[in-house]
């Protein structure tokens, strides 16, 4: 194509990607090879836990064209997704017999909206410049997409790890189109994070170790999602109420004052009560209610025996006298003898903990 056809091809990109439901979209060059010797420093300490998908791919996930050959550039996109029908995130984290779940969990799993609508671009581009080379990602491919998305001037990245935009802070969704169609590339932005640090000290398990250093072993995301056995002892009081993922560094960034609510009716609608709902009450669904209820929810590929780990460590952590304290007990109790060895373990830590901290508030009041 000529160079001014794919210059106006790309100004028309930003009305496309606007009339799908993205808040923004960028073109990036490939250069990332920083990108990449940081990433194989991270693999190289263990950072990534059994996360072992990130290294099984080698360089494809920092040289696109070895993943997609012919790759030149890469299309990037956000979808926000703060939902601004939701409890109050804090408010839920005060109440320690409800569960937390992070935010971009409680509608519908992003990914097929994304992908959909990515591909719904890549259709309209093709209806305007006839076949090329793509291929649409939307966490379903090793895909460095927080470095592509900074190289297409779509935020950068803080030293929570995370994205962030000045006019939208890190409420949102990235995905991507390889193309091999030789658009223009769009300016990076420059950082703007400054010496503020509020990400760090907000992580309840110390997971930013430096700025810009992620521990993944020791986030509560990781813990809660990716991790398939036992959470390690020691963080599970640090867990809190987080039963799927942790919103912590987000929530005291101050970039995300200017985040935009979801705007996707997918995105906006709260399912099955899981910005506020009461742990024991969790804690009782069966297998067969978890499956028909997650249908269509991020949460589900956790399966129902993680996500009943992950509530019995929040019910631990929980109230130990009154009216929940005897619902969590009675939750766990009801649950300890058909438990897989797994699940066993947690309720047994649970109501271990529970009963410990029950005599201490007890020693304390004599």
């Amino acid at each position: 194509m000529p160079s001014a056809d794919l210059r106006a091809l790309r100004r028309e990109l930003d009305s496309l990607a606007a009339e799908l439901g993205f808040s923004a979209l960028g073109v990036a060059h490939l250069e990332l090879a920083e990108d990449e010797q940081h990433l194989l420093r991270w693999l190289q300490a263990g950072r990534h836990g059994d996360m072992h998908y990130m290294a099984r791919h080698g360089t494809r996930r920092s040289r696109p064209a070895e993943l997609r050959p012919g790759t030149i550039c890469a299309i990037s996109v956000r979808l926000d997704y703060w939902p601004a029908a939701a409890a109050p995130a804090e408010s839920v984290l005060a109440r320690h017999d409800l569960g937390y779940v992070s935010r971009y969990a409680l509608a519908r799993d992003y990914h097929k909206i994304m992908r959909n609508a990515l591909q719904d671009l890549a259709d309209r581009i093709e209806m305007r410049v006839g076949k090329f080379g793509y291929r649409v990602y939307v966490d379903s491919g090793p895909v460095l997409e927080k470095a592509l998305a900074r190289n297409a001037g779509l935020g950068w990245i803080g030293k929570h790890t995370n994205l962030i935009a000045r006019d939208a802070g890190s409420w949102f969704f990235l995905g991507e189109i390889y193309t091999d169609l030789p658009l223009p590339i769009d300016p990076a932005v420059a950082a703007h994070c400054g010496s503020c640090e509020a990400c760090m000290p907000a992580c309840p398990t110390g997971a930013i170790t430096a700025p810009y250093e992620l521990d993944a072993r020791r986030c509560i995301s990781y813990l809660t999602i990716e991790l398939q056995g036992a959470i390690p002892i020691e963080f599970r009081p640090l867990l809190g109420n987080r039963i799927y993922g942790c919103d912590d560094c987000q929530l005291v960034c101050p970039w995300n004052k200017f985040a935009q609510a979801a705007a996707h009716p997918d995105l906006r609608t709260v399912r099955h009560g899981l910005d506020a709902a009461a742990l024991a009450d969790l804690f009782l669904w069966t297998t067969e209610e978890f499956e028909s209820r997650l249908r269509g929810s991020a949460i589900r590929r956790i399966g129902h025996e993680r996500w009943l780990r992950n509530i019995a460590v929040a019910l631990g952590n929980g109230p130990t006298a009154g009216e929940a304290g005897r619902r969590a007990r009675t939750a766990l109790e009801h649950r300890r003898e058909s438990a897989s060895p797994l699940l066993r373990e947690h309720i047994e830590w649970a109501l271990a903990t529970l009963e410990q901290r029950a005599q201490l508030a007890g020693s304390s009041n004599n």
